[in-house]
């Protein structure tokens, strides 16, 4: 199927266009079979037909206006409230639901930044006091809203060091973050000692959950030790929760939640001089699609607490086969102490990005992470049914990675070269040869093999030039396709 690059003259057949659809879909990632260990929370087949029903039956309703269309309000506004008490809320807990767990993180951070031009004004630029494992989410609206993040060293276990958050307060800080978990390990930050830090300052105090929010909750229901990390700590005032993780909604569908109606009012959006009206919305986007509301509303109640207490044992489960089955083999090991359902799989013998190549050649698809280097899962209902093949592969891969390889010792020859070249020359030349050569390093460029890549941008010594090399990868990969 050649690209498209123009409106087509001639409008297709609904069957040619479905059949368009179909072969683009075939080399899409097989996120059904349990082969990704990211992006897709996949609860089998009978979910997801209810997402798919419900978010049809409200395809073409706009949640814009929740007055026009008063069962999306409600939907919306019962979603809110489940997840809030699942999450230690009481009356006063209100919030929103958002696209996702970017937005939830945006929405958070500029209501405590217009909290904080009321109540706490700074002399400075105001500030952001996170862990240095904190998601990128909070880069993106510390950029968006005029703020500044300080990341702040983690400790060995990975967990945000609260003595060092400590000494990192200014008269600048209006919002303390933490992690439940945090993304990378899937370790949880020390929450009532980071809450007690914030209540001491007078500070807000924001607690990430949009990976463990709608699991953690029926994680300690089953018996695990689960630390406290909701609103039943003192000190949190917000928190964000993604549906679309482990509530098995639709995307893109996440809450962000206050303590209060007083801190939610800096969150909303309202314009009174329009000529069109006076317009007010919740968060960022203007129209906002009703089917992730309807299918996350959908599929709540259809799982139930029942449902879910299923699915999280059928996951930990999972999990404890995969954990036991990969510190079996020699030379990888699991970072930290994880708490659910997310492991980071690293190695001090063996490059762990080639690992990640040789299960990519394998149909296994793995994210790669840094600082320091590991393959990160994140385990679903759909790794069930394939852990006996994963740790297979796993183990061939680890035994192919070990074996000598004149393939791989020139590749890695070449990162050094490459990264001992870019470290000698002036900064203005090293970004014009990242940006000609961002070719060479596309990730899926080098016959399945991105551990180059990798390795060159752990190499370089200067971040920025990692930032030119991101941004220039991302002009690629945003171009229409060749033939």
């Amino acid at each position: 199927m050649s690209p498209v690059r123009a409106l087509p003259a001639r409008g297709l057949s609904r069957e040619e266009v479905l059949a368009a659809l179909r072969t683009m879909k075939a080399q899409d990632a097989a996120w059904k079979q349990g082969r990704v260990f990211s992006l897709v929370y996949y609860a089998g087949d009978e979910v997801l037909d209810v997402l798919r029903e419900a978010a049809l039956l409200f395809f073409s309703e706009n949640a814009l206006n929740p007055l026009a269309f008063p069962s999306l309000r409600r939907m919306e506004t019962e979603v809110v409230a489940m997840v809030a008490g699942l999450l230690g809320g009481d009356e006063d807990t209100v919030g929103t639901m958002t696209s996702g767990g970017t937005e939830s993180i945006l929405l958070a951070v500029k209501a405590a930044r217009d909290w904080a031009r009321e109540h706490r004004p700074t002399p400075g630029t105001p500030e952001i006091l996170a862990p240095s494992t904190v998601h990128p989410a909070f880069d993106k609206a510390a950029h968006y809203f005029g703020l500044r993040l300080v990341r702040v060293p983690v400790g060995p276990d990975f967990r945000a060091d609260v003595e060092a958050m400590r000494k990192a307060i200014t008269s600048n800080t209006i919002l303390l973050v933490g992690s439940a978990p945090s993304y990378p390990q899937g370790v949880m930050d020390p929450i009532p000692e980071m809450a007690a830090l914030a209540q001491e300052h007078g500070l807000l105090f924001h607690v990430d959950a949009c990976v463990g929010g709608l699991f953690l909750p029926f994680l300690r229901r089953l018996g695990y030790p689960v630390p406290d990390f909701d609103f039943r700590v003192p000190g949190v005032t917000s928190m964000s929760a993604d549906l679309h993780k482990y509530g098995y909604a639709a995307k893109g569908a996440s809450v962000v939640l206050y303590r209060n109606a007083s801190l939610r009012k800096y969150q909303f959006f309202v314009s009174t001089d329009w000529s069109g009206g006076i317009y007010a919305s919740p968060g960022i986007a203007g129209t906002r699609p009703a089917g992730p509301i309807a299918a996350a509303w959908a599929v709540m109640h259809f799982l139930g607490e029942e449902g879910y207490m299923r699915l999280t044992r059928q996951v930990m489960e999972t999990v404890e086969r995969l954990r036991q089955g990969i510190e079996a083999i020699p030379g990888l090991h699991i970072l930290g102490e994880p708490v659910m359902s997310i492991l980071a799989v690293g190695s001090s013998r063996y490059d762990i990005y080639e690992i990640a190549d040789e299960m990519a050649l394998r149909g296994w698809h793995l994210d790669r992470q840094q600082r320091p280097p590991s393959l990160h899962l994140t385990v679903t209902p759909a790794h069930a049914a394939v852990v006996e093949a994963f740790l297979e592969d796993l183990e061939v891969a680890v035994r192919q990675v070990a074996r000598p390889d004149p393939g791989r010792w020139g590749r890695t020859l070449l990162v050094r070269t490459v990264a001992a070249l870019l470290r000698r020359l002036p900064q203005g030349v090293t970004r014009r040869l990242i940006a000609r050569a961002s070719g060479l390093f596309q990730p899926g460029s080098g016959e399945g093999r991105d551990a180059p890549l990798y390795g060159l941008m752990g190499s370089l010594p200067r971040r920025e030039d990692v930032r030119e090399a991101v941004l220039a990868l991302l002009d690629q990969i945003f171009r229409p396709p060749e033939e």
